[in-house]
């Protein structure tokens, strides 16, 4: 099994509920994104737009980041493929960071609280024991969640659906189906990382990934 994630991009309003939801579920500090969009302005008046594309860990198949890393903190595990970081094990030496060609890791330096001056909310409270100063963080797939049958917060609350998440390695699930039917694409692929995250096309991207 190798778990995977499809992103429609003519489905994607930019909204930024898939954002929202996995800071909500994953508590995480300000500044500190695990799911987040690129945002650019494309053309001139009368014919500008802005162009989105949402962005996590890609949880690559050759992980780059795992490579680097000196303490084995950041491992793809067996079962799944997912790619996650050992909190104890982390040094914080952001080698991986430097590695990682989609941007998709935060270094832990401080918590604080989203409302300077006022203490944390009694949610911060309880949803900063997770985190560890000192360390890096990312995009785990929501493996708690996983763990209880459910999708990825971001993905169980995009408004359009245009999240699909599931086995690349099964040739009949929806996630290999909608790859196979709709032309699905993996981010700067000539880099050899084999991303887990692919995009079904939209008229144009961000320059950074084209």
């Amino acid at each position: 099994m190798r778990y995977g994630m499809v992103i429609d991009l003519k489905r994607c309003i930019s909204c930024y509920a898939c954002q929202v939801a996995c800071k909500s579920e994953n508590a995480t500090p300000p500044a500190v994104l695990y799911a987040w969009a690129f945002r650019e302005e494309q053309g001139e008046y009368p014919h500008a737009r802005q162009v989105y594309l949402p962005m996590l860990c890609n949880h690559c198949d050759e992980p780059s980041c795992v490579d680097v890393c000196p303490t084995g903190a950041t491992h793809k595990r067996d079962e799944d493929g997912i790619v996650v970081i050992d909190a104890d094990k982390c040094v914080g030496c952001r080698a991986c960071m430097t590695a990682c060609p989609y941007h998709a890791r935060y270094y832990l330096d401080h918590i604080r609280g989203y409302y300077p001056g006022e203490g944390l909310t009694p949610y911060e409270q309880v949803g900063y024991e997770r985190h560890n100063t000192g360390t890096v963080e990312k995009c785990n797939f929501c493996l708690d969640r996983l763990g209880q049958g459910k999708e990825p917060a971001c993905v169980a609350n995009c408004p359009t659906v245009a999240r699909t998440f599931g086995d690349l390695d099964d040739p009949q699930s929806e996630v290999s189906l909608l790859i196979h039917r709709d032309a699905g694409y993996q981010l700067l692929p000539e880099l050899g990382n084999n991303p887990s995250v692919y995009y079904l096309p939209a008229e144009r991207l961000p320059k950074e990934f084209r």
